[in-house]
C-alpha cells in the first residue's frame, strides 16, 4: 500500500471526498470539494459514481479530479423473492471491495477522507479501513441516517435494518471528526450515539442567485418547446403557446421582447417549482391533491359552471383576459423510481387552470429556473425527521419563497411568514396557493412579503463563509493530529 506521503504535491495537502452515489446529484459534497480546493488550497480526489453532470465549477477546477466507480444495478424486481436477501448481502460486499481498490490503490494517499453518510454500509467501513491503511484522517458528513432510509423499504423491525444501524453507529464512532446538517441531528448523535458533531448548515454557493429579467427570458426561450408539450392531452399552458414557433426568440409563455426591452406578461401563469427524487420519503400525492383543490376552488370562487368547456377558458386567457386567480404551471424536476407512476396520474387529472411539466435540467439551468419561479414547493419529510432539504436552501439562495411540508426540525430553515409557509396536508397547501396567488401578478401582497424575506435570506447566507467558519478549522485540526 502507498505510504502517507506518496503521490502528493510538495507543499499542498490532499483530501479525498467519498460519495457512494451519483456525484452530480450530491451538491453538498461538490461544495465540500470546491471549498477544500479553493479555501484550504488542497488537491482533491472525488471517488463516486458517475451519472449526472457535476457543476461546471467542479469540472473545470484544476485541483479536483473525479474518479468514477461502476454503478451497481438497481433493478431487483425481476429476481425471485428468495434471491433478494442474497443480493442485499452481495451488493455491499462488492461495493466494499471496489471502494477499497479506489481508496487504497487508484488515488494518491490523502491527508483526510471526507465521506458522505448515508449510505453507511459499506461506505463507512471501507473508508475507515482505508484511513488505517493510508494513515489518513477520517471525517464523516452526516446528511441523514442510513438505517432510517433502509427502513422505508424493509420496515423498522427488519433484521437487515438492525444490522445496518449497528454498522452505522459502530463505525460512526470511529471517525476522527463529524459534521452534520442540523442542530437536531447534532443532539441525536451526541445523546444517543456518543458522537460529537459540528453543525454545518447547507447554504447555497454563489451561483445560486436571483435571476435577472434577461436571464429569465433567455431561459424561457430555451425551455419553450418543453413547456409547450403537455404530459397528456392539451392543457391551459400548451393551448396558449400554439402560435409560438420553436424559432421564436422574442416571445415565450412568460415574457416578450419588444425593441430590445423585455417584459413579463401580465396574463402569464404563476410558475411553481418542486424538485423531487421521486421516492417514498416525498409524498407527491399531496401536491397533486392540492392542485385539484386549487382548480376546483378557483372555479367556485369565480362562479364558473361545471359545464363550461375548459377550452373556452383557455381561449379567453390566451386572448389576454385576466382573472383574479392565475393559471398555475408546476415544473417538477428530478429523477427517481416513482416518476412514471405519478406522470400517469397527472395525465388523467383534466384540470382547467393547472398544468404540470416534469423535466431534468443541467445544474446551471436549474438554478436559473429557481430564480425565475414565483414559488417553490418542498415535499421532503425526512426518514429520520432531523435532516433538512437542500432544495429549500437552493430556493432561498435564488430569492424564491417556499411552501414546505412541516416536520420536527424544518423551522431551523424555513422562517414561517418571513421566507416561507409550512403545511401538513393537501388542503393546507391548496389554501396557501389560493392566498398567495390571489391578484397575481401585481396585487399579491402576501407573496411579495415572502419574496422579500427570501431575498433577504439569499443575501445573508452563503456556503463559503459557513464552511470557512465551521468545517475548515475542524478539518485542519484532524489533519494536524494525524
Amino acid at each position: 500500500m502507498a505510504g502517507k506521503n506518496s503521490g502528493r504535491k510538495e507543499g499542498r495537502g490532499r483530501a479525498c471526498v467519498v460519495v457512494l452515489g451519483d456525484i452530480g446529484r450530491s451538491p453538498r459534497m461538490q461544495y465540500h470539494a470546491l471549498s477544500l480546493a479553493n479555501q484550504s488550497c488542497m488537491e482533491v480526489d472525488i471517488v463516486a459514481y458517475g451519472g449526472s453532470k457535476p457543476y461546471s465549477a467542479v469540472l473545470t477546477n484544476k485541483s479536483i479530479r473525479i474518479h468514477s466507480m461502476k454503478q451497481w444495478p438497481t433493478a431487483r424486481q425481476n429476481l425471485p423473492e428468495k434471491l433478494q436477501p442474497i443480493i442485499l448481502l452481495l451488493k455491499p460486499l462488492i461495493q466494499f471491495v471496489m471502494l477499497l481498490w479506489f481508496l487504497c490503490v487508484k488515488i494518491p494517499a490523502p491527508d483526510v477522507f471526507l465521506v458522505q453518510n448515508p449510505p453507511s454500509v459499506p461506505t463507512l467501513v471501507a473508508v475507515k479501513w482505508a484511513s488505517w491503511l493510508r494513515h489518513s484522517s477520517f471525517v464523516i458528513d452526516w446528511h441523514n441516517f442510513g438505517y432510517t432510509l433502509l427502513s422505508l423499504s424493509l420496515g423498522r423491525n427488519s433484521r437487515f435494518v438492525s444490522v445496518y444501524k449497528w454498522f452505522e453507529e459502530h463505525y460512526g464512532k470511529m471517525a476522527d471528526a463529524s459534521l452534520c446538517v442540523t442542530r437536531a441531528m447534532q443532539h441525536e448523535l451526541a445523546q444517543n450515539w456518543g458522537i460529537n458533531a459540528m453543525v454545518l448548515y447547507d447554504q447555497p454557493p454563489d451561483f445560486f442567485h436571483p435571476t435577472s429579467l434577461e436571464e429569465r427570458h433567455k431561459l424561457f426561450c430555451r425551455l419553450n418547446n418543453d413547456l409547450r408539450q403537455p404530459l397528456g392531452v392539451q392543457d391551459c399552458v400548451s393551448i396558449g403557446t400554439s402560435s409560438m414557433g420553436s424559432h421564436c426568440l422574442n416571445e415565450t409563455l412568460f415574457s416578450t421582447e419588444v425593441d430590445s426591452n423585455i417584459y413579463l406578461k401580465s396574463n402569464r401563469p404563476a410558475l411553481v417549482i418542486s424538485s423531487t427524487s421521486w421516492t417514498r420519503d416525498e409524498d407527491f400525492g399531496i401536491l397533486l391533491q392540492a392542485a385539484v383543490m386549487y382548480d376546483r376552488c378557483v372555479a367556485a370562487l369565480l362562479n364558473e359552471d361545471d359545464s363550461i368547456d375548459e377550452e373556452v377558458i383557455w381561449k379567453n386567457i390566451s386572448n389576454g383576459k385576466e382573472y383574479l386567480y392565475p393559471r398555475l404551471l408546476f415544473i417538477i424536476t428530478g429523477k427517481g423510481p416513482e416518476k412514471v407512476k405519478y406522470e400517469e396520474i397527472i395525465k388523467r387529472l383534466h384540470l382547467k387552470r393547472v398544468a404540470f411539466r416534469t423535466t431534468w435540467l443541467s445544474a446551471e439551468d436549474y438554478s436559473l429556473l429557481l430564480g425565475s419561479s414565483d414559488l417553490g414547493v418542498c415535499l421532503h419529510t425526512s426518514s429520520s425527521g432531523i435532516d433538512l432539504p437542500m432544495k429549500v436552501v437552493d430556493m432561498f439562495g435564488c430569492g424564491l419563497p417556499v411552501c414546505a411540508v412541516s416536520y420536527s426540525c424544518i423551522k431551523e430553515l424555513v422562517k414561517v411568514e418571513k421566507n416561507g409557509l409550512l403545511f401538513s396536508s393537501s388542503s393546507e397547501l391548496a389554501d396557501q396557493l389560493l392566498m398567495l396567488f390571489k391578484g397575481f401578478p401585481y396585487r399579491c401582497d402576501a407573496l411579495k412579503m415572502l419574496k422579500d424575506g427570501a431575498m433577504e435570506t439569499s443575501s445573508s447566507s452563503r456556503w463559503s463563509p459557513e464552511w470557512e467558519e465551521h468545517a475548515k478549522p475542524l478539518i485542519t485540526k484532524v489533519i494536524s493530529r494525524s
